[in-house]
């Protein structure tokens, strides 16, 4: 008989913005007057930058006609988009990048789940918590964990991030393999120093381990002295592997463009202990599994590296951080302790009591939409996340609602 991969019955029983979806579905159908404003889930709400459209009617007019008609791109992604990306996202920060190491895809979130597929099913885990739930869901589906138990999963070194710790989590005592690090995080906006980041790399050398760093909201960053990639810190690029995406950085959320990238020098070893190119196994795992990013898309992303580009993304990111300061001064006139919104579109707030409880008195009393902590993991629970996604009219107007509903 044909049998299901049981690992996927230690899953919770629904995904966190599922279970939102449905709690709103819900407000909705029984209070059909009162409209909501969701800050919760991180979706852009602006137009894409108008280099962008230039360039994707430009393409799409290419794919009209026979000359310039594009059938299947290469699955890494066309080297016009892969020069571009080391050019001004790597080279010009002094990281020691080359284009064949750039792998563009259809999103960071696919990526980030697609990447473990390559290690081994008994590797030791460190993830963060609070954390972007698809880094503990899909090694749970692929064998590594045990059960859940009290809301974590055995067999998973679990990084505290804490207001004891700024929500930056401190080097464990125990080795471990592979490592997730998410900066500007999601879901607490905090930033790592480039001291934090050097302690990481000098764990994972002295470990024979790899970080996945999640730098997809990069562009946010403000303060000079925070790394923007974590190949800025000497020897990164022996242990780490970076995603970034253009959801956030261009407001390609429905467009779909993003990039992995993997060093040639990384190396990952077999149960004899001998080294492998990790380069080379994901380029396998890529060019089998995925046939690459829609031409008109690549070129949309590549405008964003011209001038033009540059400063229209930067106007973009500028307009949400607004959003953030205009978030955080609300909070903090309400006295609740918050961290992010300064170098991250996302703003962490510890409410002090029931993060789900707190979600039901903002969507019933304000008709505002949030994220509950206790979603992204245990020590998200007493926290809530607000986007600052959405337009300067409905941030206004929440803010106003939430106000009103917590005096």
């Amino acid at each position: 008989m044909i049998r299901i991969n049981e690992n996927y019955t230690k899953l919770k029983a629904s995904y966190l913005f599922t279970d939102i979806a449905k709690r709103v579905n819900a407000f909705v159908a029984a209070n059909p007057a009162k409209p909501i404003i969701r800050l919760g889930i991180g979706d852009v709400t602006e137009p894409l930058p108008p280099v962008c459209i230039t360039a994707l009617h430009a393409a799409t007019d290419e794919m009209a006609k026979r000359e310039t008609f594009k059938g299947y791109g290469p699955e890494q992604g066309y080297a016009f988009l892969r020069e571009a990306i080391t050019a001004h996202d790597y080279t010009a920060r002094g990281c020691p990048i080359e284009a064949d190491e750039i792998f563009v895809s259809d999103g960071s979130k696919c990526d980030c789940g697609n990447i473990q597929e390559i290690f081994g099913s008994d590797i030791r885990l460190a993830i963060p918590d609070p954390v972007y739930p698809v880094y503990i869901d899909t090694n749970v589906m692929a064998g590594r964990t045990g059960m859940n138990a009290d809301g974590r999963y055995t067999g998973v070194t679990y990084l505290d991030s804490t207001p004891a710790n700024g929500y930056v989590p401190a080097i464990p005592s125990a080795a471990t393999d592979l490592i997730y690090l998410c900066f500007p995080n999601n879901p607490t906006g905090a930033v790592a120093t480039r001291t934090q980041l050097a302690a990481w790399v000098a764990y994972a050398k002295k470990n024979q381990a790899i970080i996945l760093f999640d730098s997809a909201y990069e562009a946010y960053i403000r303060d000079p002295a925070i790394p923007h990639s974590i190949y800025e810190i000497p020897g990164a690029r022996d242990v780490a592997i970076e995603f970034r995406s253009f959801s956030k950085t261009a407001g390609f959320t429905g467009t779909r463009c993003a990039y992995t990238v993997v060093p040639k020098s990384l190396q990952a070893f077999d149960a004899a202990g001998q080294p492998h190119s990790v380069h080379a196994l994901w380029t396998r795992r890529h060019t089998t599994k995925f046939n690459g990013v829609a031409y008109p898309i690549q070129k949309a992303a590549a405008a964003i590296f011209t001038a033009a580009g540059q400063q229209q993304t930067r106007a973009m990111t500028d307009f949400y951080l607004g959003n953030a300061k205009l978030i955080r001064d609300a909070m903090a006139k309400l006295r609740l302790p918050c961290v992010g919104g300064d170098n991250a579109p996302y703003i962490w707030i510890n409410t002090g009591r029931d993060s789900w409880e707190f979600f039901d008195l903002l969507l019933n009393q304000a008709q505002v939409v949030c994220t509950p902590g206790a979603g992204f993991g245990k020590c998200g629970e007493g926290h809530v996340r607000i986007s600052a996604f959405n337009s300067r009219a409905n941030v206004e107007a929440a803010l106003t609602r939430i106000a009103a509903a917590l005096k």
